[in-house]
């Protein structure tokens, strides 16, 4: 395998950990914009704007491009534009969710919307999730950013997207689509963002069920890293398995042009 290699990583668990650092991860991005490699940081979290984001990194030591990350938000946004473009949505989330709603032409409502749209939040109010409820009883469809049913936090897990979704459905009867990772659509939405082809694109996680299935189902070369979720025992029980194992981003330092020589 070689030729230019165009990279998607995933940002917790590759990148930074609990918003510090992984050791190599800024060489690494420092390696990759030296050399002019296209590159897009992914995020399931749909909290936060790109500019958010960038401005996170920074505070960590990692100088990524606004126009290099891509997250649940962004997806969802270029989704619901194909799928009906200047249409409406009830939305449950932050700020991520509904500025890449807006920049697609949505408004935002809570009258007959054509979408109820959900995404990750710290204050989930029942109040709007009842909202959400009836008006999905009333024909709007169900959409939601993506299926993490918890996420990390200094005092432990927190209920995320998934969770609601989960309690949503429950009480409607009716699923929602879930746009980001596993779903391969982030993954063939980040490539025509980058305008890259599958072939020549690698995908480099820590989750074996989100990064790596969504890797391979979008037909890329898949990166595990055990700095994450996903450890080597782990891995093993997967009816899949990556392109390649490493420890860490900085296994790939010095090897960008071509991470699958020589090992």
């Amino acid at each position: 395998m070689s030729g230019r290699w165009t990279y998607l990583m995933d940002m917790d668990g590759v990148l930074v950990h609990e918003e510090h650092l992984i050791p190599g991860a800024d060489v690494l991005i420092s390696e990759l914009t030296a050399a002019a490699t296209p590159f897009l940081v992914l995020t399931n979290n749909s909290i936060y704007t790109p500019r958010d984001l960038r401005a996170r990194l920074l505070r960590t030591g990692l100088d990524v491009p606004e126009s290099a990350i891509w997250t649940s938000a962004l997806a969802t946004a270029k989704f619901l534009d194909t799928q009906r473009p200047g249409g409406s949505a009830f939305v449950i989330g932050e700020a991520g969710l509904t500025t890449a709603l807006h920049q697609v032409g949505y408004v935002l409502t809570d009258r007959d919307p054509d979408y109820v749209v959900l995404g990750e939040t710290r204050t989930y109010s029942f109040t709007a999730i009842t909202r959400a409820i009836r008006l999905i009883e009333e024909g709007a469809r169900f959409i939601a950013t993506n299926p993490d049913a918890t996420g990390p936090s200094r005092e432990g897990s927190l209920p995320a997207t998934g969770s609601v979704a989960a309690l949503i459905e429950r009480a409607t009867g009716r699923a929602p689509y879930y746009v980001g990772k596993p779903n391969p659509l982030m993954m063939r939405s980040a490539l025509r963002a980058l305008g890259a082809h599958s072939e020549t694109t690698l995908m480099i996680g820590d989750r074996m069920d989100t990064d790596v299935r969504s890797g391979l189902e979008a037909g890329l070369h898949t990166i595990l890293v055990l700095s994450g979720i996903s450890g080597a025992q782990t891995a093993d029980l997967f009816p899949y398995r990556p392109t390649l194992v490493l420890d860490s981003v900085a296994d790939l330092v010095g090897h960008t042009a071509d991470p699958f020589a020589q090992r």
